[in-house]
């Protein structure tokens, strides 16, 4: 009997509907088409109805003047400038309100994130009530009580609040001393700049040779040792300094410069935590008393010291529970280094070249005041409301970042004798921010987002400026639209790909 070898044959042929490589190509052909074909239609039809109402399109329109005011802005603005200065008006103010409101935010987040897990019962219960609280009111109605309730409540312009250092307050915004730097003042701008580029380089060089070696240069450690000196003597100049403006007999610079003297030498013996708290205290004391006062001026001056000087030694206590009695810890980055380099330096050079920095107070005339910077009320209240409103959302990343962490690391952390602020900087935060960020990056855009909601208070942002009031004038509605949209779509765009940069950086590295 014979039989057919079918083994060395090919395999029988499918049809192409069965291979699934095919069936994924078509499939996304089909949609891919499909897309164009609807963005095709809605070109076409929008050109046919812009035709039947005799229609154009184009940018031109950014080069006709505009013919509206603007209650604020970044430069000058007059009734005569074009539409595209319309345009970049709104988007520095948007600019503005998203920077400061994501520093703001992300300051009170952290803060209210790790209070919220503190051991201490009365602040995490604040924490958590300010949380819950603030998340769960809308971001609009937030808005309408900083402006309606708190902003345009405060008294008329002859009634301003004065608070210390020439500050007002009143209905129509917060008026502050204007600076008006030389031109020499430009260089010691420069010179800021610079040293803290060079502080920052001589941190990350002087981390990377402890990490190598395991311990810092001999020339930081010097450095660092007069650097501690120069702070502490020009913290308790000030101080004292400070304290002259209440107790008459500390107001000579002879004094204050010896008592300073006095401090130094103390931060060079066991006793050094005192010092450091004494200049806390002081300085704690007399800014307290000086922003009392000024909110409270029918308060008698010695209840309203008295209240400052419980708030001065509350800080002084507080700060030497951190500092503790332990001696000078070699093993921690010297911070009185880089802030030398950062805040000394551009100190002398502004002394040696004679620069100049003064300010223009606001003076209160007939009407209203002159001179100064006004902010005005709905520039207030959106940095409030924004800030207030996503730095709740921000804390419970962090909450959840902290707690992602293995409890292994806080015992581990224990073991070694770190403090529990040490803890939290050098062991638990560290790995909890690659838990932290990508949330935190959608926080950042939905605040940049929830800007526009400054339209509904009246301040002049992007969306107000220019698809508001030039929208309605220029009836460009797809090209004001679009460039609307474009706007949004890069800011999202740049702080996806900063914040993604970040996050690389701080991610663990698999070994």
């Amino acid at each position: 009997m014979a039989v057919q070898d079918n083994i060395g044959g090919a395999p029988p042929r499918t049809s192409l509907l069965n291979d699934p490589v095919f069936r994924g190509i078509i499939y996304q052909v089909l949609v891919a088409a499909a897309v164009i074909g609807f963005a095709a239609w809605i070109v076409l039809n929008t050109a046919q109805n812009l035709a039947m109402q005799n229609k154009t399109t184009g940018f031109d329109f950014l080069f006709r003047t505009a013919g509206f005011d603007i209650s604020f802005t970044l430069f000058p603005w007059s009734r005569t400038s074009l539409y595209w200065q319309a345009f970049v008006a709104g988007l520095l103010n948007t600019l503005l309100v998203a920077v400061i409101g994501i520093f703001f935010a992300t300051i009170i987040g952290f803060t209210l994130g790790i209070a919220r897990l503190s051991s201490n019962w009365l602040i995490s219960r604040v924490a958590t009530v300010y949380i819950e609280t603030i998340r769960n009111i809308p971001l609009l109605l937030q808005l309408f009580f900083w402006y309606f309730a708190v902003l345009k409540a405060m008294p008329a312009v002859r009634d301003s609040f004065l608070l210390p250092l020439g500050i007002y307050i009143n209905q129509r915004g917060i008026m502050v001393p204007k600076p008006l730097p030389d031109h020499e003042f430009i260089w010691v701008a420069v010179a800021f700049v610079l040293c803290l580029v060079a502080a920052i380089a001589i941190g990350v060089w002087a981390t990377r040779q402890r990490t190598l070696t395991g311990h810092y240069p001999s020339s930081i450690v010097l450095a660092a040792r007069v650097a501690n000196a120069v702070v502490m003597f020009a913290l308790g100049y000030l101080a004292f300094a400070l304290l002259g403006q209440i107790i008459p007999g500390l107001a000579t610079p002879m004094v204050a410069a010896i008592a300073a003297l006095v401090l130094v030498a103390i931060s060079f013996t066991p006793y050094r935590p005192y010092a450091g708290a004494f200049v806390a205290s002081a300085i704690t004391f007399v800014v307290a008393a000086f922003l009392l006062g000024g909110m409270f001026n029918a308060v008698p001056t010695i209840a309203v010291q008295l209240v400052a000087l419980l708030i001065g030694l509350a800080v002084g206590w507080m700060m030497l529970e951190r500092i503790g009695t332990a001696p000078v810890d070699a093993s921690k980055f010297p911070t009185a280094l880089p802030i030398l380099v950062v805040v000394g330096i551009p100190l002398v050079l502004y002394w040696l070249i004679g620069a100049e920095l003064a300010f223009e107070p606001p003076v209160l005339q007939r009407f209203n005041f002159q001179g100064g910077v006004q902010l005005p009320p709905e520039l207030v209240a959106l940095v409030f409301g924004l800030s207030i409103y996503t730095a709740a959302f921000i804390a419970e990343n962090v909450r959840g970042g902290i707690r992602a962490v293995s409890h292994g690391q806080t015992e581990a952390a224990q073991s070694l004798g770190l403090k529990e602020g040490d803890r939290l900087r050098l062991v638990i935060v560290p790995q909890a921010m690659r838990v932290i960020v990508p949330p935190l990056t959608s926080q950042y855009l939905n605040l940049t987002k929830n800007s526009s909601l400054g339209a509904a208070i009246g301040y002049p942002e992007l969306v107000n400026v220019f698809t508001g009031t030039t929208l309605n004038q220029t009836g460009k509605a797809i090209e004001v639209i679009a460039l609307t949209m474009a706007v949004y779509l890069t800011f999202s765009l740049v702080t996806s790909a900063f914040m993604n940069w970040y996050n690389g950086r701080v991610a663990l590295v698999e070994r």
